[in-house]
């Protein structure tokens, strides 16, 4: 039996180490925090995982909370103007349902999982000299953990990584008591509301460990008026100080959220980081390797909404690899492999991300705009957040936007 190690318990480590476990490999997980110590903490991200992300695992019988997760069957997008009116306001339909689980319940959940099926879990915030050890008794080191010394083991991929500053500020509250969206009060949506200028707030519904809830998340240009929560300490004063922001810049938004209260104490977040993506391949002082996993070698910037769809496909990408490998060494020629097998995927997700970040242009924004009154523009746009690479085919390029629209509009016409 293979013995693989897996330092990281995040969406894409615990997600990898239960799909080698069911697959009868001896798996060591390794993790900084017990299940209770996740569970009772901070949140640690936003998340809202599209179909195909879900559906990865469905396929390994993870999806534990399906049945409690609200249902998001939309994808809305408002863009705010000069005197905070909304000059775009449209929702786009999903081909499948998105849905978003607290990552503090499901990992816990997945944590706890892993042990009671045998896996052994070790406890223990793992530095480069563990894993020199590791190394040796192991037949293949995953690192999946996106923070910290770890990190470091994996160089910049200067050409893949446009940006060496962190692009926005971020800000996180998850709430009860937001109100429906009045143009959809039937259903859920994820709403997009883009303030030229100043940055993005992200409003959407999640499954906490008190239930149902709501996530206000700002995205704001460092040194404008949205970066306004480092050294906030106080959830309270953080959460007033989202409420504040939202009143100003998003008021149709801020109408839902008069009566909101946080879920819990650790139910805010705030920090920054560059996107950045890392070549896949870690060298231990002991001539040992490790493979990088998910963020740690492909981060980038949470305004698409696609961190744990990306840690969800990477972790399916990789188990594939692994299981097509058989008995063969994990050299470094099968680790660049499966890293660039996984990168078909993610350079998507990259080149999407990275043109959001900056100021859209023109023929972006007319489809931006020409969405309201065409819904199958909507509709592509919202399933877009589940397969990036369609954006190829429409978006980047002007020539390729406008045959597009013209297609659309003369499809509507007749």
């Amino acid at each position: 039996m293979r013995k693989i190690l897996v330092v990281g318990a995040g969406q894409s480590g615990l997600q990898l180490a239960l799909g080698l476990q069911s697959h009868g490999y001896e798996v060591t997980l390794m993790s900084n925090r017990t299940a209770d110590e996740i569970r009772t903490g901070r949140v640690m991200s936003t998340q809202c995982m599209f179909h195909t992300a879900l559906q990865h695992e469905r396929d390994l019988q993870l999806n534990f909370w399906e049945s409690q997760a609200p249902k998001i069957q939309g994808l809305g997008v408002s863009v705010a103007g000069p005197e905070s009116q909304r000059v775009i306001d449209w929702v786009g339909r999903l081909d499948g349902y998105a849905q978003s689980v607290d990552q503090r319940v499901k990992m816990a959940g997945w944590m706890e999982t892993f042990a009671q099926r045998g896996g052994q879990l070790v406890i223990h915030g793992a530095a480069v000299s563990d894993l020199d050890y590791f190394s040796r008794t192991y037949d293949l080191v995953l690192v999946s953990a996106g923070k910290g010394e770890l990190v470091s083991m994996f160089g910049r991929d200067a050409a893949r990584s446009p940006y060496s500053e962190p692009q926005r500020a971020l800000a996180v509250a998850y709430v009860h008591g937001l109100g429906p969206r009045p143009e959809h009060p039937d259903y859920d949506a994820v709403r997009c509301n883009l303030v030229p200028g100043v940055g993005e707030l992200f409003v959407m519904p999640t499954l906490t460990n008190s239930g149902r809830a709501d996530i206000l998340f700002w995205e704001g240009i460092p040194g404008g008026p949205l970066d306004v929560f480092k050294g906030v300490k106080d959830p309270s004063e953080h959460l007033s100080l989202t409420l504040e922001l939202m009143e100003r810049f998003t008021p149709w938004e801020y109408a839902r959220a008069t009566k909101v209260e946080l879920t819990d104490a650790g139910g805010t977040l705030a920090g920054r980081y560059a996107p950045t993506v890392r070549n896949p391949i870690g060298r231990l002082p002991g001539g040992g390797l490790v493979l990088g996993v998910a963020d740690v070698v492909v981060a980038n910037d949470p305004i698409t909404g696609q961190g744990s769809n990306s840690a969800a496909k990477c972790a399916a990408s990789y188990l594939d690899s692994i299981l097509e490998h058989g008995d063969k060494e994990f050299d470094a020629a099968w680790m660049q492999a499966t890293f660039d097998r996984y990168w078909n995927v993610a350079q998507h997700v990259t080149k999407w991300t990275n043109a959001m970040l900056g100021v859209p242009p023109e023929h972006v924004l007319n489809l931006i705009g020409a969405a309201g009154s065409l819904p199958p523009v909507a509709d592509r746009f919202a399933n877009g957040f589940n397969d990036p690479s369609d954006f190829e085919n429409f978006f980047y390029e002007p020539e390729k936007t406008e045959a597009y629209l013209a297609s659309v509009a003369g499809g509507t016409a007749a």
